[in-house]
């Protein structure tokens, strides 16, 4: 079993926090910014929920301390029977405007917040017909939020929850206007900000060889995670960032086939399992067929990532390691707390909070930006049956991101939260 004294010794000698940002102590509390909310849809549990609500009611949504962010006008896109976006409204003085405009100017010719967040997540959304993609409107927002920055000729930064776009043209657009704007840009989940377990941190110009990521969900939407999970440690790998040169997808009739010739590695799929307390026995039996799939993913120079969406297998979110001339594999746990307040969405907003104060992005949206393209071309690659993609336009280099995730520098997994009475 490799322990974290067994893996650092097959490691470049390295802190194994280089290039990580931390929190830094005893330092005056910074000025509590305004920030604008535009969202799809507000309800329990929702997105909107577990980010916006810290802004209003601290971490614990008890009303205790939270994020040095003041949520100052709201645009919910959706308002349906579940909706507590009015709710909150009401409740803390906080209004919704009827457009993305009026929403960052409160209704004025002036620019009227610090930073924006938005989150392009739930709702009735139109999906593409072949590839079952939701078209959520991120880059509408993006656009929208863009548009009042030329307008009002001031801009903020701005977060975009999880992936850019469903598609990478839009994905692309919205990258390029940023850096067009010199907005400052930051964008992802939760997933790679989780506890890990082991808590190991990979050292930057780590030699990664493979690595193989086992998950579960939908092909897209939880796909993106699980390539989060994989890209966070890739960009770690000696020379950073390169991008990447090709990516296929392996449905569940073609599997097989593919792991006797090479493709994906049943050790590395059982060492990702273990990590999350999770067996390889019976795999042919225990994959559900209609909504699994695995993305091997080819990187410009030479290294690989192999991520498999296994329904039916886990409910986890885990890999495997694979450093170059080294026998052993690290499997290693993202775990999420699965329960309200999901506070794994703290240590995201977190970090949101950091970068909203420095207007620096600690976590690169190149990575986002990759991690787009390479999901547009793997869910394109399952619904045509496994179709393998060069992939020119995923030549993205880039340095790694800089933010800890939970447990790196002490186990802090969160005890449940006991709520006496659910609330709006």
């Amino acid at each position: 079993m490799i322990t974290r004294r067994s893996l650092i010794q097959t490691l470049p000698a390295l802190p194994l926090a280089t290039g990580v940002l931390h929190p830094v102590q005893g330092i005056s509390k910074p000025k509590t910014l305004r920030v604008a909310g535009i969202g799809t849809q507000y309800f329990k549990n929702s997105h909107c929920d577990v980010i916006f609500s810290k802004l209003l009611e601290g971490w614990d949504h008890l009303g205790g301390a939270g994020p040095d962010l003041q949520l100052v006008s709201m645009y919910v896109e959706q308002k349906t029977g579940n909706d507590i976006s009015v709710a909150k409204s009401e409740k803390y003085n906080v209004p919704i405007f009827d457009n993305i405009h009026d929403a960052l100017t409160l209704g004025t010719d002036r620019l009227q917040c610090d930073a924006v967040l938005s989150v392009g997540e739930h709702g009735n959304y139109e999906s593409t017909e072949e590839t079952h993609q939701v078209k959520y409107p991120r880059r509408r927002f993006f656009d929208a939020i863009a548009d009042t920055f030329e307008q009002t000729a001031r801009v903020v930064p701005v977060f975009n929850d999880k992936h850019l776009s469903w598609n990478w043209k839009d994905a692309k657009a919205m990258y390029d206007r940023a850096r067009r704007l010199k907005i400052p840009f930051q964008a992802g989940s939760s997933l790679p900000f989780a506890w890990r377990y082991p808590a190991v941190t990979i050292p930057v110009s780590s030699k990664i060889k493979t690595i193989t990521g086992v998950a579960f969900g939908g092909l897209e939407s939880y796909g993106f995670h699980a390539l989060e999970t994989i890209q966070c440690l890739m960009e770690r790998r000696k020379g950073g960032e390169t991008g990447v040169r090709s990516v296929e997808a392996i449905p569940y009739d073609k599997m097989w086939e593919a792991e006797r010739a090479g493709k994906w590695s049943r050790k590395a799929v059982a060492t990702a399992l273990k990590a999350a307390d999770k067996s390889v026995d019976d795999l042919e039996q225990r994959i559900r067929r209609d909504d699994s799939s695995i993305y091997v993913i080819e990187y410009r120079d030479g290294s690989r990532a192999v991520c498999c969406m296994l329904n039916g297998v886990t409910d986890q979110m885990s890999v495997a390691i694979e450093f170059d001339k080294s026998n052993q594999l690290l499997g290693q746990l993202f775990k999420m707390e699965m329960q309200y307040p999901y506070r794994h969405f703290e240590q995201l907003v977190r970090g949101i909070d950091s970068f909203f104060h420095t207007g620096k992005a600690h976590t690169p949206v190149e990575r986002t930006l990759l991690t787009t393209g390479i999901l547009d071309r793997a869910v394109h690659s399952h619904y045509a049956g496994g179709v393998k993609y060069t992939t020119p336009e995923l030549a993205i280099k880039y340095k790694p991101g800089r933010w800890h995730f939970a447990n790196e520098l002490e186990e802090n997994f969160p005890e449940p939260i006991q709520y006496e009475q659910a609330s709006p």
